[in-house]
């Protein structure tokens, strides 16, 4: 069974952490290279296990592991064996399942929320070129050939327990079905597939969000349908969209609503905690109901939203 509909059965809504690589820029990473967040990973592995403690209690139920800009192709490129590469995906597992435990050891925070998951972080082909195609999607591969370069990373953050994989930023739908074929290679396995959109309707490749949601709605090992890596302005929309044509539980985590400025590498505008929070209040009233943030989100916007989160109504738990 869906295990995501299993907990909303008992919750009305969860939440998801926030953004991992801009957070660790902002506790002091240098993350220009081409492994971006992964290369913390080799390099302080504890401030990535840090974060995760600090989304846990700030009232995220998911961790996304630091695995987004992680395969094994990118880390040999770096120098690095098989082996070395194989430890380094898992190692972005170990990590987050090693916060979680850690956090709900305490029984303190067990209380009103249900105990955290582990999602894997499965980035598109693009990451792992570093050259901005994965906004694009135009990087032309098969199916067959997307499957093949992501079926050694997929086997390897499975093997490392996590409780469900988290496909996203998915820039096309070429990309959704290599990914979906894939799964049935490993049957006990869900995930979520999370794509970028570049408007109210469009995929940033040019595809409907609403055409692909609704091929993942016949796909019985994708738990969830979403959007991330997007304007927060785009979604209710989207969301609206989703409904039609997909019955599964619909996952959102934009961008703080700052604008990234390619020209000057640099963010601008102005982050608001309180009223990401209130926004995201509006993409649960239009049918979202796992809600967290990406790039330029921190703790203290996962904080807000859990705070309203938790004031929900509970669902009769006798009806499951």
């Amino acid at each position: 069974m869906n295990p995501l509909i299993d907990l909303l059965k008992h919750y009305p809504a969860l939440v998801v952490d926030g953004a991992l690589a801009t957070e660790l820029e902002r506790r002091g990473c240098d993350l220009r290279d081409p492994l971006w967040s992964a290369k913390v990973l080799i390099e302080q592995p504890e401030l990535i296990q840090q974060v995760h403690e600090d989304y846990f209690a700030a009232g995220a139920d998911f961790a996304i592991t630091a695995s987004y800009q992680a395969t094994i192709a990118g880390f040999m490129r770096r120098g690095l064996n098989q082996a070395e590469s194989v430890d380094l995906l898992q190692r972005s597992v170990r990590l987050a399942r090693k916060a979680r435990d850690a956090f709900w050891a305490e029984p303190a925070h067990r209380i009103g929320r249900p105990r955290p998951l582990v999602a894997a972080s499965v980035g598109p082909y693009g990451a792992f070129l570093a050259d901005g195609s994965e906004y694009r999607g135009d990087y032309y591969l098969s199916e067959a050939q997307l499957m093949d370069f992501h079926r050694p990373r997929l086997a390897a953050l499975l093997a490392a327990g996590p409780d469900l994989l988290a496909c996203e930023t998915i820039p096309c739908l070429t990309e959704a079905r290599a990914l979906v074929r894939l799964l049935t290679e490993f049957p006990n396995a869900w995930a979520w597939i999370s794509f970028s959109a570049r408007d109210e309707t469009h995929l940033v490749y040019g595809e409907t969000f609403a055409e692909c949601a609704a091929w993942l709605d016949g796909c019985p090992q994708v738990a969830a349908v979403g959007i991330n890596c997007t304007a927060p302005g785009y979604l209710p929309a989207l969301i609206r969209a989703a409904r039609v044509v997909t019955g599964k539980p619909i996952v959102v985590y934009p961008n703080s609503g700052e604008t990234w400025q390619a020209d000057h590498h640099c963010w601008q505008g102005v982050p608001a905690d309180a009223a990401f929070a209130a926004e995201a209040e509006g993409w649960y009233a239009e049918g979202a109901r796992l809600i967290g943030g990406c790039c330029r989100t921190t703790p203290d916007h996962i904080r807000a939203i859990a705070a309203w989160v938790r004031r929900l109504p509970q669902p009769d738990r006798g009806s499951s």
